[in-house]
């Protein structure tokens, strides 16, 4: 088929005047993290996908991994208010040719590069040609160049259901842009993409997956239909809505569409407009890093949305990570004896995360264990000394209160993925790995410990000798 994008595009643009055009326009899109299947080169091909990681995120073992993150078009029928390339900016233009987007992943690809593709697009002309533009690049890069690596691609609104299917089959994940969280945010911001567009292609992607894990078990050489699953991003601030309303919606994608992740893009005010609201303090970082910490809590800690906030209680404490404020607001079901707690209650406990959880449950089959032995598992004993006792004692004599606890944590410094001071927008490494929250909590620890100042550290060391004293007979010794 041909395609016509001269109408979009000046013809003195270069390559790479496009890519620079074209990849900045897509920095403010997230919603792309490990890609999460594994699939090695059968040898006629060239490359391969792992599952550890993409764009400049890092994998489990440490890798940093990159991908070519890019716009097939910045041009756009629509005129969202919070967009930048909505169509009534003037802002310069241009368009990828799938063969020359190909081309250009191709070369990227040799040059060690880049591991995989993200795609998205503005709408030219129609959702139906942009996604026809989208299924022929990843076409092409599948059979004329053969490429096996990692392909991420959006699925476009409105486009119909047998073009989005057929992008599918060729690659390894698509997302669908929710754009905010409720219906009615839509309505005032975006009012050419009705909610029903947007869920539409979700659902399609969602049933496509379920059917092809059942022909895969029948068939085992059956083509692979989206391996990787699913994800979507909302853009928080742009709408009045509450950290209640949006971890609310997001238990419910999670639940009734099987998405993999769900993605936090703090709004930036990159257009002026009444709708708009004014952000004097810069873009909401601290609140789209709570509700990234909130999300690891539903997917692999156990809590409901419905435990961490409420009606009464809608937003995230801004001094305070999620689950600490949580443990504070439950007070009643602590300290936790750590060798006799399951481990559903042990994920509850601040400090303790998904890999020292199991950890713990491992070693106690063996012997019964101690604070020293919670450190050297990887727990946070700063946060975590609160909570937990070990054979019925706590780490050092602490009364339950809340405004005591509080303090106290609050004096733990927590380490935040941007600038505290002259806050400025950076794009977020997201890392895709259920160990995130824990090494956050792990990170947040040493830093504290490196900042303390010598005077700290010789009312440690005096405060240690007394405590020494009183611990003697247990052989344990405490830091405080």
């Amino acid at each position: 088929m041909e395609y016509r994008v001269e109408k979009w595009n000046s013809q003195t643009m270069t390559t790479m005047e496009k890519l620079g055009i074209l990849a900045d326009a897509a920095k403010y899109d997230v919603s792309c993290t490990s890609s999460g299947v594994d699939r090695k080169g059968d040898g006629t091909g060239i490359g391969n996908t792992a599952a550890g990681g993409i764009c400049h995120s890092f994998s489990a073992d440490g890798r940093c991994i990159s991908l070519l993150k890019v716009l097939l078009t910045n041009e756009c029928i629509y005129d969202c208010k919070y967009c930048l390339n909505r169509r009534s900016n003037d802002v310069p233009r241009a368009a990828f040719s799938p063969e020359e987007l190909c081309e250009l992943t191709m070369q990227f690809y040799r040059r060690n590069y880049i591991e995989g593709l993200f795609l998205s697009s503005g709408i030219l002309g129609s959702p139906d040609l942009t996604m026809e533009m989208l299924y022929r690049t990843v076409l092409l890069l599948r059979t004329r160049h053969r490429f096996q690596g990692y392909i991420h691609v959006k699925a476009i609104p409105g486009a119909s259901k047998e073009l989005v299917y057929r992008t599918g089959l060729l690659a390894d994940r698509m997302s669908v842009n929710l754009e905010l969280p409720t219906a009615e945010g839509l309505k005032r911001l975006a009012p050419n993409k009705p909610r029903k567009n947007i869920l539409t292609p979700m659902r399609l992607i969602q049933n496509g997956i379920t059917e092809n894990q059942n022909e895969i078990v029948r068939y085992r050489n059956a083509p692979r239909f989206v391996p990787a699953g699913q994800s979507t991003q909302m853009i928080i601030g742009a709408t009045p809505e509450t950290d209640y309303q949006i971890m609310t919606v997001a238990e419910k994608l999670y639940q009734n569409f099987g998405l993999k992740r769900v993605f936090y893009s703090a709004f930036i005010q990159v257009n002026e407009d009444k709708e708009l609201p004014a952000l004097p303090g810069g873009p909401p970082l601290l609140r789209e890093h709570r509700l990234y910490q909130a999300d690891f809590l539903l997917r692999f800690y156990g809590f409901e949305a419905g435990e961490l906030l409420s009606e009464q209680k809608p937003n995230f404490n801004m001094l305070l990570d999620p689950k600490c404020d949580w443990a504070l607001r439950h007070l009643e079901l602590f300290p936790v004896e750590i060798n006799r707690a399951d481990y559903e209650l042990l994920l509850r406990i601040p400090g303790i995360g998904v890999k020292s959880a199991q950890r713990i449950v491992r070693a106690r089959r063996n012997a019964s264990l101690t604070f020293e032995n919670l450190k050297k598992i990887g727990v946070v004993l700063k946060r975590a000394l609160y909570f937990i006792t070990c054979n019925g004692r706590m780490m050092y004599p602490t009364k339950l209160d809340e405004d005591y606890i509080t303090r106290n944590l609050l004096n733990v410094k927590e380490k935040l993925p941007f600038p505290t001071d002259g806050m400025t927008y950076r794009q977020l490494s997201l890392f895709d790995d259920k160990n995130f929250y824990e090494d956050a909590e792990l990170h947040s620890w040493k830093a504290a410990e490196r900042d303390e100042g010598k005077a700290a550290e010789a009312g440690k060391r005096q405060q240690q000798t007394v405590l020494e004293g009183v611990w003697r007979d247990a052989g344990e010794m405490l830091v405080v």
